[in-house]
C-alpha cells in the first residue's frame, strides 16, 4: 500500500515510519531539517508544509492512505500561535489535501488532550465530549479544534479514522519528547525531586500498533481511544532506577506547593534560556484525566497494552543505544 505520513521524524512518526517499512509498505514521509530519525530507514523523504496545501496535495498524491501524526505540543505559554497554527490550521490543510488528492482514507492522531478532563472521577471513554470553554490550555483546545476540523471533513464525505492516545512513552524518541527528557534526566540523576501527580501512559509501539489495526478495521469516523497505565512520577522514578541504577529523587512536593511555585519557575527558566521542568500546563495534565478506557480498542482491535515496566525498560535502552545514556 502507498501510505504518505506527517510527523515522521517526531516521536510518534518515528516508530509508525519503520513499522509500515517493516510491513512492506510504500512509504512517503513529509519531512524538515532534522532527519535523524529517518536514517537507515527505506522511505521516500518528500519535502512538505503543513500551512501549504499545495505542498501537502503534492506529497499526497497518489497515496491509498494518510498518516498524519506531526503535532506541535507544549507545556510552557508562550507557544499559543505556533500550537495553533501547527496543530489547528496544520490539520485543516491536511484534510482539504486528502481530498483534493483522493485519498482514500485519514488516520489522524488525536490526544487525551483533546477530550474534556471533566468531571475528573468518572471513566473517560469515547462518548467523552471534546474540550471546550474559555479556560482551556493552548494545546488542549488546539487538539479539540483539530478533532473537529477531521470531523468536519467526515461529515462532507472524508473517509478518516480518528485515534486518542494518552501520553507516549517508549524508543525511537530522537528529539527527546517532554517526557522522554524526564526519563534522561532521571537516568542522569539531573532531577532533585518529584511532583505528587500521575498520567495514563502508553507504549508508541502499542499506539503503532492500534493505529495499523484502526486503519484496517474501523469504518470511516470511527474514534479509539488507546490509552494504557496510569503511574505516578514516583513510580517512573523508581522503574528508571530499576534500569539505571540511578536512584530515584526522595524528595516528592504536594500538587500544591508545586502549583504555588510554577510561575516562579517558569520565569526563572525564561531569564536563564532554558526550558522550565514545571509549568501550570504540565500539573494541569498531571492531577486530570484519571481514568481512561480502552475498551473499544480491546474490542475491535485486539488492543492490550504491554506491562508499564517494559516500557521504561525499552525507553532506556534505546537512550543508552543512541548514546545518551552512558
Amino acid at each position: 500500500m502507498r501510505i504518505a505520513l506527517t510527523g515522521a521524524t517526531g516521536h510518534v512518526g518515528a516508530n509508525l515510519v519503520r513499522r509500515l517499512v517493516e510491513l512492506g509498505h510504500d512509504v512517503r514521509a513529509l519531512v524538515h531539517e532534522d532527519r535523524r530519525a529517518l536514517e537507515g530507514v527505506a522511505v521516500q523523504a518528500v519535502p512538505g508544509d503543513l500551512l501549504d496545501v499545495d505542498s501537502l496535495v503534492k506529497a499526497f498524491s497518489g497515496a491509498d492512505q494518510v498518516f498524519h501524526a506531526a503535532v506541535r505540543i507544549s507545556i510552557a505559554s508562550g507557544d499559543e500561535k505556533l500550537v495553533h497554527d501547527t496543530n489547528v490550521i496544520g490539520t485543516r490543510n491536511v484534510v482539504e489535501a486528502c481530498v483534493r488528492a483522493g485519498v482514500k482514507r485519514l488516520i489522524h492522531f488525536s490526544s487525551i488532550h483533546a477530550l474534556s478532563s471533566t468531571p475528573v472521577d468518572q471513566l473517560i471513554d469515547e462518548s467523552r465530549p471534546l474540550a471546550s470553554g474559555s479556560g482551556l490550555l493552548p494545546y488542549d483546545r488546539s487538539k479539540s479544534e483539530a478533532e473537529q476540523q477531521v470531523q468536519a471533513g467526515v461529515a462532507k464525505g472524508l473517509d478518516a479514522v480518528i485515534l486518542i492516545p494518552t501520553g507516549v512513552l517508549g524508543p525511537h524518541d530522537y528529539r527527546p519528547s517532554a517526557m522522554g527528557q524526564v526519563l534522561l534526566d532521571l537516568a542522569l540523576g539531573r532531577l532533585p525531586g518529584l511532583v505528587d501527580g500521575a498520567f495514563n501512559w502508553v507504549d508508541v509501539r502499542d499506539v503503532i500498533e492500534g493505529a495499523i489495526r484502526a486503519s484496517e478495521r474501523c469504518a470511516a469516523g470511527e474514534r479509539v481511544l488507546l490509552s494504557g497505565h496510569r503511574k505516578s512520577l514516583r513510580e517512573i522514578a523508581v522503574a528508571v532506577e530499576h534500569e539505571t541504577g540511578r536512584k530515584a529523587p526522595w524528595f516528592v512536593s504536594p500538587m500544591w506547593l508545586a502549583r504555588a511555585s510554577a510561575p516562579l519557575v517558569t520565569a526563572f527558566a525564561r531569564m536563564t534560556g532554558k526550558p522550565p521542568r514545571v509549568t501550570t500546563e504540565s500539573l494541569h495534565a498531571l492531577r486530570n484525566h484519571k481514568l481512561i478506557s480502552h475498551d473499544k480498542a480491546t474490542r475491535l482491535l485486539d488492543y492490550h497494552p504491554r506491562p508499564f515496566e517494559e516500557t521504561i525498560a525499552a525507553s532506556i535502552a534505546w537512550f543508552k543505544s543512541a548514546g545518551a545514556i552512558g
